[in-house]
């Protein structure tokens, strides 16, 4: 993707369900749960470059010695930093006291782990998951993880003051610890083994937003439970050995060598619990909701390695291939398709198969006409010399275009805000001289704002809103914009109900007209080829992506009533001129 957006983190929890013993008979090593949790995160480190924790359980722990033990880092490079710790640790341990491996808590038979990938507020260890809640008692020690944004943290962190609670943060995160630990003691104050599901349920039917949450208690039980509308997502596996949960389907088939039909989806709204003695069970625990599965997931966050994952990718490419058709002005023989690296490489496999077939064995030119560098970045420190050299994470490959003669095509993944096909990719391509540059975004127009874990919750952030409000002032409908902004302050304030104040501002205009517009606003000055920009509409990515119906950024229909109240407080923003976040 060219532009730069932050989104989904990564979670994985695993229970290892006989004694240790086995694993070191069966395996030669104390540390096969760690071994598989670690490859886990590894498999999956594209979803978290901020932070990353790892926490552990050792069940039947010799008193005096700890029973769990936490671990995070915030440093560049997160997981390899913790990893290369902790295996400093262990290697300390088996040369000056190897009696000691079987009671360390990251040998034990509980394990969690997180990856985080910040969108805003603080940074540091602190923002890094698991989080704890700490006790002497066992039963009342919990470590959770999980990925998930809520849009209604104010309202949980009132009703936990209400309860006689006195948080230390408003973080999402903490205020979830918070109130699961509220609701786990009641329910230990009435019995002396509780529901663990009943539990969730209590303190997550007040949750607005998505969530995939896993926690382990000191005493050995554990859980996942996934949100209602299924936004977020998990996968499970289990065996007589080992019980698993992870963000993603891969990670858990290359940690235990499985098909893809043995790893399985945890239906949204359930929850997965594990007991002290490691049986494993799936229930119904939030009430259903109609399923909405963040089809972000399938075109860009997640890896593309997914079977499932890496057709639907190819089916997007396919997707694109009439209409880039239709803006090619002098046939297949002169153009040249590529891509914008990285993760738009499969969507570009898709369209090349879908134009060979076209093109019944006649030439078609193809290849990598962009490289990104990725580690160019970071050998900048001077903000100053940092902007000027941003434009050149990108080079081209010369020699592969005709000069005055191609038409250059070039699918990404999605168009966000612009900035860097604007200001980088477009004058590098254009330095190629093609006679036509046609852009193809694999993902269509992102006109509304999202507050489940994507970064964009100000309007001035999406090229989409900002060619609307072109048009708008262009037509001589400004009156329009401000007379949506009188009923989004209304429904903020209650004195109306809560809807998407932008669809009809996007109703008045073709979608054919919009993407003119995003052109115009896209075209840098001084671009000297004709240019074309091509989008995927919601309904064809519906058809290449099924069962992923969660396009709230690209249609307005949002999963929560929380979604309308960050439109609708987004549009006060853009009119009111701050330039801040609406949640």
């Amino acid at each position: 993707m060219s532009d730069s957006i932050k989104h989904e983190c990564a979670v994985t929890m695993l229970r290892l369900r006989k004694r240790p013993e086995h694993y070191l008979c069966k395996y030669k090593t104390e540390f096969y749960g760690y071994q598989k949790l670690s490859l886990m995160l590894e498999k999956q480190h594209n979803r978290g470059q901020d932070g990353a924790g790892i926490a552990g359980v050792k069940l039947k722990q010799e008193p005096g010695c700890p029973a769990w033990q936490l671990e995070k880092s915030a440093r560049k490079m997160p997981l390899a930093h913790l990893l290369e710790r902790i295996g400093a640790q262990i290697e300390t341990i088996k040369k000056d006291h190897p009696e000691q491996l079987g009671c360390y808590p990251l040998a034990g038979e509980l394990l969690l782990g997180h990856l985080r990938y910040g969108t805003f507020g603080i940074q540091g260890e602190a923002a890094c998951h698991p989080f704890i809640r700490e006790s002497s008692c066992l039963n009342r020690t919990l470590l959770m993880a999980g990925n998930f944004n809520l849009t209604n943290t104010a309202e949980i962190f009132n009703s936990l003051l209400e309860t006689g609670h006195h948080p230390s943060s408003r973080q999402d995160g903490a205020l979830i610890l918070h109130l699961i630990g509220h609701y786990l003691e009641q329910a230990l104050m009435q019995q002396q083994q509780p529901d663990v599901t009943a539990v969730l349920k209590r303190a997550a039917e007040s949750f607005d937003g998505a969530f995939t949450l896993c926690g382990i208690f000191g005493d050995g039980h554990a859980f996942a439970l996934r949100d209602a509308s299924g936004i977020r997502p998990a996968f499970y596996y289990v065996n007589d050995e080992a019980a698993v949960v992870a963000s993603e389907r891969p990670a858990i088939q290359t940690a235990f060598d499985l098909f893809p039909e043995q790893v399985q989806e945890l239906p949204p709204g359930h929850a997965l619990s594990i007991d002290r003695d490691g049986e494993v069970e799936i229930r119904l625990c939030l009430d259903p909701k109609p399923v909405r599965k963040c089809v972000f997931e399938r075109i860009y966050f997640s890896r593309g390695n997914d079977a499932e994952i890496h057709q639907e990718r190819k089916a997007m490419g396919r997707a694109l291939v009439p209409n880039v058709l239709k803006n090619l002005d002098d046939g297949i023989e002169n153009a040249f398709v590529s891509y914008i690296p990285n993760t738009a490489q499969i969507c570009f496999h898709g369209m090349l198969e879908e134009l060979m077939k076209m093109q019944l064995n006649k030439p078609l030119r193809f290849g990598q006409i962009a490289v990104k560098d990725a580690k160019f970045r970071t050998f900048i420190s001077d903000a100053v010399a940092r902007e000027d050299f941003s434009m050149h994470v990108y080079d081209v490959t010369y020699g592969l275009i005709r000069p005055g003669l191609d038409t250059l095509i070039v699918i990404d993944d999605s168009i966000v805000r612009g900035n860097t096909i604007h200001n980088a990719i477009l004058p590098m391509l254009d330095r190629l001289s093609p006679k036509k540059i046609i852009v193809a975004s694999a993902a269509p127009p992102i006109c509304y704002p999202d507050c489940y874990g994507i970064d964009m919750g100000s309007l001035k952030e999406l090229v989409a809103f900002e060619a609307l409000a072109d048009l708008l002032r262009s037509s001589g409908q400004t009156g329009f914009l401000e007379q949506q902004g009188v009923r989004a302050r209304a429904a903020l304030k209650g004195e109306a109900p809560l809807a998407d104040p932008l669809r009809e501002l996007y109703g008045a205009f073709s979608f054919d007209e919009l993407v003119r517009a995003i052109t115009d606003r896209l075209r840098p000055a001084g671009l000297k080829a004709e240019l074309a920009v091509v989008f995927q509409t919601p309904e064809s990515l519906r058809q290449c992506c099924p069962g992923h119906t969660g396009d709230w950024y690209f249609t307005g229909e949002y999963p929560t009533p929380g979604g309308y109240r960050v439109v609708n407080q987004a549009l006060v923003n853009y009119l009111e001129h701050v330039n801040t976040r609406a949640y």
